[in-house]
């Protein structure tokens, strides 16, 4: 089976390009601009920015599954108001024109993995693929649209779709905040966090078990033309994953609890409500049907996967 991977370059994209090549798939990747971090058997297709539009012909001839990582990730800019149509042009448009393009091809599956911000933003129940989505924000109302317009393509044409929201994704050299979290856990002198004592609860997933799940939505017949949602099945606070990651790097943790009012009042000076909010919520996640669908399990637990964040973190 030959695939074409977007995003190839990126945080997920990386370690599932690997993963890909040791399970025997014939990989394509599209990439900026030439890139060296793949081998001779890697086909490299260079398509600029996915801002513009692409001449998709050349690039899907032979393709059996595309999966779509690429897209425009959480920017403080655009979140300030700057630039917000740069989410519904690539996550909405590009994905779509992509997928269109694709079915034209002749392509038999369009994996897309798209965020559990389209169910929203916290709960007080686990989100299900049942739940109406409540996206917050222009990126998971991108996602969202692109979803929607996906799900319409599978209807109308022969090509099978397949949605995956995952949660917040962890591993080594993340990106974002737990890139920020891991250079604290990484410190051998103790700096000592306002986040002791959070009573709260939320689904995370390591890049590990992201990639397991892929890797069955590819060929596995009941996922075609579904959504689904997937953790590594374990929910904790905001504390305690805390303290997990600081343990895996054999210090400990250093966290004074502050009452939340105190950190709201503070987080508007400076315009983090947001942060404190994500810090604060719960945010769990039902992983019924993927289990029951199609048999997966998280395979790798997060002992093993702090490990490995360890082992591989380059700080």
């Amino acid at each position: 089976m030959n695939i074409l991977l977007t995003g190839a370059t990126g945080f997920i994209g990386r370690s599932l390009l690997r993963k890909l090549r040791q399970e025997g798939f014939g990989v394509s990747v599209t990439v900026r601009s030439k890139s060296n971090l793949f081998d001779d058997n890697v086909k490299q297709f260079v398509v600029g920015d996915l801002a513009h539009d692409v001449d998709w012909l050349a690039v899907l001839k032979n393709i059996n599954c595309v999966i779509h990582l690429a897209g425009k990730a959480h920017d403080k800019n655009l979140e300030n108001g700057v630039g917000l149509s740069e989410f519904y042009n690539i996550n909405t448009k590009q994905t779509l024109k992509l997928a269109r393009a694709s079915s034209d091809a002749g392509v038999s599956r369009f994996i897309f993995l798209s965020s559990i911000g389209v169910n929203g933003s916290s709960t007080t129940v686990p989100f299900t693929e049942k739940d109406l989505p409540n996206p917050i924000g222009e990126y998971a109302h991108s996602k969202h649209r692109a979803e929607l317009g996906l799900l319409d393509i599978a209807s109308a044409t022969k090509m099978e779709v397949v949605i995956i929201r995952p949660p917040l994704v962890y591993g080594a050299n993340a990106p974002g905040n737990f890139g920020r979290l891991l250079k604290w856990a990484a410190l051998k002198f103790p700096i000592p966090l306002p986040l002791g004592r959070i009573d709260n609860s939320r689904s995370l997933l390591s890049i590990d078990n992201l990639i397991g799940f892929i890797l069955v939505c590819i060929l596995h017949k009941k996922a075609a033309n579904e959504v689904f949602l997937i953790s590594d099945d374990v929910d904790l606070s905001t504390s305690d994953f805390l303290h997990a990651l600081k343990l895996a790097f054999g210090y400990k943790a250093w966290l004074f609890p502050m009452p939340r009012i105190v950190m709201t009042f503070g987080a508007k000076l400076i315009r983090k409500e947001l942060d404190v909010f994500r810090l604060f919520s719960s945010l769990e996640i039902d992983i019924t049907k993927s289990k029951r669908q199609l048999g997966w399990t998280s395979k790798v637990t997060m002992a093993q996967s702090l490990k490995k964040v360890v082992d591989e973190t380059n700080i």
